[in-house]
């Protein structure tokens, strides 16, 4: 099993750091990516489009599992992101299209969102992608945060 997570860091301290990447013969299989406060749609699409994604097309994952939480929106009142419905469209239209070229059906589960405005519109948008309404776009490399997850991934998978 490959893991990954986009995550504020520091919510919940002890977990999610960059340099727990599983331990053993599952070293390199958890692919932790803690953002910062306020980090916006051009971090997190950088993040999964130039890190994740590669790593899980060498993975080649017969099923995809994506655990759809929606607290990074930005009118949540749980972290301090800055994601819009828009992003959470985005991103999973990159899931499909890493699922259509590793031939894995994708599943879905929501879990948070603690703005209903917010939380509504992100499902909705997300829905909307699932059923292709929503074309993935590339973006450039994040030069901060996404060089720095690179460099370290990049010891498990080819990037």
């Amino acid at each position: 099993m490959l893991f990954a997570s986009i995550h504020q860091g520091g919510i919940y301290p002890g977990s999610g750091a960059l340099s727990d990447a599983g331990s053993g013969e599952g070293r390199g299989y958890t692919i932790n990516v803690p953002v910062p406060p306020g980090a916006d749609e051009e971090v997190w699409l950088s993040v999964l489009e130039h890190v994740i994604v590669p790593a899980a097309l060498e993975f080649h994952p017969q099923l995809i599992l994506v655990s759809a939480g929606f607290d990074a929106h930005r009118a949540d009142p749980l972290a301090g992101c800055a994601l819009d419905a828009s992003t959470y469209a985005q991103m999973t239209a990159q899931v499909l299209e890493l699922a259509r070229r590793v031939g894995a059906p994708v599943g879905v589960v929501l879990e948070g969102g603690y703005e209903p405005d917010a939380l509504a519109d992100s499902v909705l948008a997300m829905i909307g992608a699932l059923n292709g309404q929503t074309q993935p776009e590339s973006i450039a490399p994040d030069p901060v945060i996404t060089a720095r997850v690179a460099a370290h991934v990049g010891h498990f998978w080819t990037l």
